[in-house]
């Protein structure tokens, strides 16, 4: 950008004694009206009408809305004229310009029954051209560098989008979404992440890398309903990592990079329909130990920031209380300092771009080939950890469990989201296997390819000690990591570690053969057999009742996950979920208190009974132990007492 820039207070005071001159419906090439304050190069932005604003966000306020029915592209000159771009779509929003400024892509309906597709078209709206065919909604394209493979001849252009996956996210409360990368023409469609979550947002850093938002169920207290943060990929869907870290705001969305090095995104504790929020930055270079608030909420809301090239950005903002428009501006992060540059009072103005050439971040080359089904998984050191595992003594942790998730169908019962109010998983899961951790602490797997899983770190009795995010590995990946929760800035030790000796664990078990672990299937037979004789209608402990039919069946399902009258301690419910060394039933049936590593602390209760130890068999226990590891699930998939049942795994 070039040129002087006027004083905010100047251009906000010239815009709104203007504004009453604006032509805001006539979105043909106009009358110049309102000058765009300092622009020097067009603008293409997003115009929503704001009567087609939504009434909220999503999921309690952790996802912004599908907002977007009804908008249209529009491209703002210096002048302060305008035009409309895709005039016969009902619907246009999310553009992004190419690298060499002379083309848009955009998501787009046709019609309003139609799906959202992705769509390209010259700069001046000539050579539409549809680029992908999808019934399920796609969102937020961006153009990715050149991209090659070791059997390629040569590199091609991709284009990388959101796009819904036809699943319940990890929490139940919405659809879930993933990113994916299709060419240019269409072809080679791929899906590069696989969390059963929200991932959205997407920007291309300098580099090649691709930052995102994504939603994640963490055992935090600070985050009950989990945390949307910043996260990383490479455009093969490989080396996928936690890009910031964990400060400030439940959700941040919308990362972008400035030219001066920091990486910005709007952030709020809750979102409304548009995911506005304040501004926050990360320096690049270290991303988890930088974080820093670039405005407070009495500035506004921001949203869509993108970089100019003098280090400032272009951004929407709006006030933070009432009703108010989403009006274009640029922003300083180096003073804060927010001026207007252009408003059109009946109609929000979001994801603006320059309309000019920028430089072409780096192209990059893949090693994964689609025909090997799976990739490795190996660590150097699970006790290299942060403070969430930093108890674990050596040689404490004797294996590692590998779990698959298991995404439910949209709009399929999810009971334990009804039941619990933790913020735990309602992703149904599935054991691959388990293999040992060396006494070095590295260990060694190979797994199925774009499958999310959990690892789990197994101690005494084979309970948890401490479990990962959801991560993958792509077709022939070798992925890798320092330790378990280790600062992601640390550089590991130079040594050969003793999992590397051997060949990696197989845990590549075909789908069928995939073992679930389930209350209905598993435990309640035990129950049945073991328990009931003590533990009926009366009984203080377990008030479980008859467990001959679903409703008394489903009874003691709930008995065991909920605080109530009798049932539990002080402490709460006698199982947590995923977390079978800290649950009270484990205590009982093992006789003793299982807290172990981080939980060496944990209240303990006043009395530990020892007459259960020899009530089960050592495969009993391990079917309680792995039923609440694994979540506590009903069944798979879950269910309510009398509903019909459909493909549940033995």
């Amino acid at each position: 950008m070039t040129g002087s820039r006027p004083k905010p207070v100047r251009t906000l005071r010239l815009l709104q004694g203007l504004a009453g001159l604006l032509p805001v419906l006539l979105l043909i090439v106009s009358s110049p009206a309102a000058p765009a304050a300092s622009l020097s190069q067009p603008v293409v932005f997003c115009r929503l009408p704001t009567d087609r604003t939504p009434a909220s966000g999503l999921a309690g306020g952790m996802l912004p809305s599908d907002y977007g029915e009804g908008a249209s592209l529009v491209v703002l000159q210096p002048d302060g004229s305008i035009s409309r771009l895709a005039s016969d779509f009902a619907s246009a929003c999310d553009p992004d310009v190419s690298f060499d400024g002379e083309h848009i892509l955009f998501a787009g309906q046709r019609s309003l029954r139609d799906p959202w597709n992705i769509w390209e078209m010259r700069a001046d709206g000539t050579e539409l051209r549809q680029i992908t065919h999808e019934a399920l909604d796609g969102r937020r394209p961006i153009y990715l560098s050149t991209f090659y493979t070791i059997t390629s001849s040569e590199p091609w252009y991709t284009v990388l989008f959101e796009r819904q996956d036809g699943v319940s996210n990890e929490a139940g409360t919405a659809p879930g979404n993933s990113l994916y990368t299709v060419r240019l023409d269409g072809s080679e469609l791929r899906r590069i992440t696989f969390h059963p979550g929200n991932d959205l947002t997407p920007f291309l850093m300098q580099d090649g890398l691709i930052l995102f938002s994504g939603w994640r169920m963490l055992s935090d207290p600070r985050f009950p309903d989990g945390r949307i943060g910043i996260y990383g990929v490479q455009t093969d869907g490989i080396d996928y990592s936690f890009f910031g870290g964990l400060e400030g705001e439940r959700v941040q969305l919308m990362p972008t990079l400035s030219t001066h090095g920091l990486v910005i995104f709007v952030e709020a504790d809750r979102v409304g329909w548009d995911g506005a929020g304040t501004l926050a930055a990360l320096r690049a270079q270290r991303p988890h130990h930088s974080y820093s608030s670039l405005t407070a909420k009495i500035q506004g809301l921001f949203h869509s920031p993108s970089p100019l090239a003098d280090g400032s950005l272009l951004v929407s903002q709006r006030a933070a209380t009432g009703e108010s428009v989403l009006r274009l501006g640029r922003f300083e992060p180096a003073s804060g300092d927010f001026e207007v540059l252009f408003t059109l009072p009946d109609s929000h103005i979001l994801h603006a771009k320059l309309l000019a050439p920028r430089p072409e971040p780096d192209g990059r080359s893949s090693t994964v080939r689609p025909e090997s089904p799976t990739g490795k998984l190996f660590c150097l050191n699970i006790y290299e950890s942060d403070q969430a595992v930093g108890g674990l003594e050596k040689g404490s942790v004797e294996r590692v469990r590998v779990i698959e998730a298991m995404p439910r169908t949209e709009g399929s019962p999810t009971d334990q989201a009804n039941f619990l109010d933790s913020g735990h998983s309602a992703v149904p899961r599935r054991l691959l296997g388990e293999a040992p951790v060396e006494p070095d602490g590295s260990f060694h797997v190979d797994v199925p390819a774009d499958l999310p899983v959990t690892l789990q770190l197994l101690g005494q009795d084979g309970m948890a000690l401490a479990s990962c995010d959801w991560i993958w590995v792509k077709n022939r990946e070798y992925r890798g990591c320092i330790g378990c929760h280790e600062d992601p800035e640390l550089t590991p030790e130079n040594r050969f570690v003793q999992a590397a000796a051997r060949p990696a664990n197989q845990l590549t078990l075909a789908p069928e053969r995939r073992r679930s672990v389930t209350f209905r299937r598993h435990v309640l037979p035990i129950l049945q057999t073991r328990c009931s004789g003590c533990h009926g209608d009366a009984d203080g402990v377990l008030p479980f009742g008859s467990l001959a039919d679903e409703a008394g069946a489903w009874g003691a399902y709930e008995a065991l996950l909920t605080k109530q009258a009798g049932g539990g301690s002080a402490r709460g419910p006698l199982v947590e979920p995923e977390n079978a060394r800290t649950s009270q039933l484990m205590w009982r049936l093992f006789g003793r208190d299982t807290s172990q590593g981080p939980d060496l602390e944990a209240q303990t209760m006043t009395q530990i009974p020892s007459d259960h130890v020899e009530l089960l068999s050592d495969d009993e226990r391990r079917i309680f132990v792995e039923w609440i590891d694994l979540g506590a699930q009903w069944d798979l998939p879950a269910e309510r007492p009398g509903e019909t049942e459909e493909g549940a795994t033995p």
